[in-house]
């Protein structure tokens, strides 16, 4: 079954101003981090510092520069890039969040995550993906299309 989102909603200027907020906050968390964090070792989990709320070391810091940089990038670009990003930026951070939620209080927690940063995570996840499902873009015949399929085969008794 294919997803059928609908095409040039009228709504996306806000969806795509969301995520670029939020892109905008994992680049400036990112570069933050990094810098705050720099001379410690790129793994740490006993080193984390509190940066804009979020516990970090270099490797998660370095994560979310990137992160930010495709997130931001790709809504500042527009089109469907940003449709194509947000779906898979809502998705990958929606499975960091859990894994890192599962691993918290382990050796594993190599991104020395918080219950803060869980939280955070499923809230930039949450509002990429759900901005994902009204950011596509497409030509005035092409979301007449989509309506049409959307809303099925109309019958003789509703065209009357």
């Amino acid at each position: 079954m294919a997803a059928h989102f609908p095409i040039n909603h009228h709504l996306r200027p806000l969806y795509r101003l969301l995520c670029i907020l939020a892109g905008l906050y994992m680049l400036v968390f990112g570069v933050v981090g990094f810098v705050q964090t720099s001379g410690n070792e790129f793994f740490t989990q006993d080193d984390a510092e509190w940066v804009l709320g979020l516990r970090t070391n270099p490797a998660f810091a370095l994560l979310s520069l990137v992160a930010g940089v495709v997130v931001l990038g790709a809504n500042l670009i527009g089109r469907n890039l940003a449709h194509h990003i947000n779906q898979l930026a809502g998705i990958v951070l929606t499975i960091v969040g859990m894994g890192s939620l599962a691993l918290m209080q382990t050796e594993a927690n190599i991104f020395a995550f918080s219950m803060v940063n869980v939280i955070v995570t499923f809230i930039l996840g949450g509002i990429t993906g759900i901005a994902s499902l009204y950011d596509r873009v497409g030509s005035a015949a092409a979301a007449e299309a989509e309506e049409q399929f959307r809303r099925g085969p109309r019958t003789v008794s509703e065209t009357a």
